[in-house]
């Protein structure tokens, strides 16, 4: 028959090694949970650099729709001068 230092050993054991599997799985979950907010947050910042990038296409095409609309107006008055004066109408400014 066991003793009670013999039956305190033999639980201890159990419940030591009853931890320490417990111990295993949280670990592994908790690298679980890492990897999981890890690609969360690469995604969240990879949109917002996509986001950025976007809204600075943007603005450039903005501007260049601009500077179109206003090198068409400058080409149509400059067409519009040459026909009322009668002069030929020039490619370039230097010429």
């Amino acid at each position: 028959m066991a003793t009670s230092k013999d039956r305190f050993m033999s639980a201890a054991v159990r419940a030591a090694t009853q931890a320490k599997r417990w111990a295993m799985v949280a670990a592994r979950e908790a690298d679980r949970l890492l990897q999981a907010a890890r690609k969360r947050a690469e995604s969240v910042e990879r949109r917002r650099r996509l986001k950025r990038t976007l809204l600075k296409t943007g603005r450039v095409l903005r501007s260049a729709g601009k500077a179109a609309i206003v090198a068409a107006v400058a080409a149509g008055v400059a067409a519009a001068r040459a026909e009322l004066s009668g002069q030929k109408l020039r490619k370039g400014r230097g010429r």
